[in-house]
Order: C-alpha cells, then structure tokens, then sequence
C-alpha cells in the first residue's frame, strides 16, 4: 500500500525495517546491545530503585523499577506500567524515558514490571507476573508511600494489552481496585480479523506478519480458536462492565488500529468513561522517534490525562 506518513515520519519510516520476531533470543540480544550504546537517561529529578517484588508461585520474584519523584514524603498515586515487545520482546529499561515522564509531571510513583516473555514463558506467565506486582503495590501501599485509592495501569503495545488484562482480572478476582487504565496502541486480539490488520502487512517495524509471529509465540497453537480466554486477548471479551475508566490509543496505520478501536467502543457500551485518540499519519513505532511532533502531542496527552485522572 502507499502510506501517507507524517512529514515527521516519513523519512524515518524506511530505518526500522522489520523486528525479527522468530528467533526471540537473537533479536532480544541484539536490542540489548543496541541499547547499551545509547546514553543513560536523565534521571534528574527522580529517585530511581531496583528490586524484586513477590511474584507467582512459578515465578516468585518479579524484577521492578521504581521511579518515585525526588523530594516527596506524600502518598502519591501510582502508575503500574507494563512494557510492549510483542509479548516476546522488551524489558524494563526500554520504558525508562517515558517511566521518567510519567514521575516527574505527572506527579506519580511508577512501577515497571520486568515479565517473562513468550515463547519461553507463554501465556499465561507474563500476565501473572503483572498481576502479582499489582497485588503487592497495593499491599505494599504504606511502605511505598503510595494512595491505593488511586492506582492506574498503563502499558504500550503488547504492554497495553496485559494493562487491559490486569484491569479484568483486578475485578474478576476483587483484587486491588484500579484508578484507571492508560491502554496506548494495545494489541488486544489474537484472532486478526479487522481491515488495519489486513491492510498494513508493510508498515515499518510491526506490521501483520508480526502480530501473528506474536500472537503464535504467546498462546501457541491456541491463537486464533475458540477456547482462547478474554484475559489472554482482551478484545475477546463480552462484559466490559465495572472497569476502571479508559483512555486507549491508537495510530493510523497500526495493524493494532481496529481492535484498539473497538475496545474502546466497548467500553462506552458497558457505561465505562472512555477516551480514545487514533493519531493520524503514524505507524506503530512512532513512538521510538520522539522528536516527531506526533510523538510529542502523543507524550503531552498521557501526561495529562494521567494527571487529570490520578490528581482530579
């Protein structure tokens, strides 16, 4: 197809090539590499801290970052950030910029949670690790100077759509009452059935290939039939009802486009509050060039809604 990119992205657009997302361990070094390259990131103005939290039983400590705003004795709301990769990629660091956002103006505890990755560890491993962070910010909530009143869930990508998850089995399970729930170019829905996903099989970087490399390595040969659960692909769901309010993003030409899109419509149906904003003229991985005017708006919009939604 011929795209018309952003003038921001255009040129950018042939960079990224395409992840390689069937030899996991080869791609996941080669990122990590490449991101030792870059400098550090500027954690002025923020108290960052490494540790493990209690995970599931399979799994009992969860690698976290904590980034906690300098200088604050308060209870300030807090931001459970899950990161993307296609369920297969990523690792915490990769969110360390936008975690450091999220702290410094939106006045806000982030927790970054280190999940295990498909295909090693399929679904439902990685969803667990979230969940079981989840339940111990909230626990944990005097000790980490944290309102559990007011705890949100916030993820990109595959990261948004275990952000979705978690939120459904925080109230599937009565478990830790979210605040709010930030689901940024989700990928929600193993069946690829929508006209995004079908139309942009070229776009750079992620593109409908890999959606269904992803979607193969997380549940197996699971993805796509009928016994697929709503907390492995959240767009499956039928009862969105008594969810936290939503504000879901999307991008023009994302395979991810439609199905964010819909969940955000099914949202409305089942009363919960919801924003959404598809941005025009972007692919996926805008996000990685955040000088693009696009990116920015993109960045001032999460912080304030975050703001708006954790400070009234």
């Amino acid at each position: 197809m011929t795209y018309r990119y952003d003038a921001d992205l255009a040129e950018a657009a042939g960079n990224f090539g395409v992840f390689d997302l069937t030899e996991p361990p080869r791609t996941r070094a080669t990122l990590i590499a490449a991101g030792a390259a870059r400098p550090a990131p500027d954690t002025t103005g923020v108290e960052v801290t490494d540790l493990e939290a209690p995970g599931p039983e399979d799994n009992p400590r969860v690698p976290v970052r904590i980034y906690r705003p300098a200088g604050t004795t308060d209870d300030l709301p807090a931001v459970l950030n899950i990161h993307g990769g296609g369920f297969v990629i990523g690792r915490i660091e990769v969110d360390d910029d936008t975690c450091l956002d999220i702290a410094r103006r939106a006045g806000a505890v982030v927790v970054s949670v280190g999940y295990r990755l498909a295909p090693e560890h399929p679904y439902p491993a990685g969803l667990q690790d979230c969940y079981a962070v989840l339940e111990w910010l909230a626990a944990r909530a005097g000790e980490l100077r944290v309102d559990a009143d007011r705890i949100a869930v916030h993820g990109i990508s595959a990261g948004g759509g275990l952000a979705a998850a978690v939120a459904l089995l925080a109230r599937d399970r009565g478990g830790p009452k979210l605040a709010f729930q930030y689901l940024d170019l989700p990928e929600l829905d193993d069946r690829r059935t929508t006209l995004s996903m079908a139309r942009f099989t070229d776009t750079p970087g992620w593109n409908t290939p890999n959606a269904e490399i992803s979607w193969h390595h997380y549940l197996g040969e699971r993805a796509g039939a009928d016994d697929v659960p709503v907390y492995a692909a959240p767009g499956r769901a039928k009862d969105l009802s008594d969810l936290p309010p939503a504000y879901v993003t999307a991008l023009e030409y994302d395979p991810c486009r439609d199905e964010a899109v819909a969940y955000a419509e099914s949202l409305f149906a089942a009363g919960v509050p919801v924003e959404t904003h598809v941005f025009s003229g972007a692919y996926h991985l805008a996000y990685l060039i955040p000088t693009a005017k696009v990116s920015l708006r993109r960045a001032e919009e999460r912080i304030t809604v975050l703001r708006t939604a954790l400070h009234g």
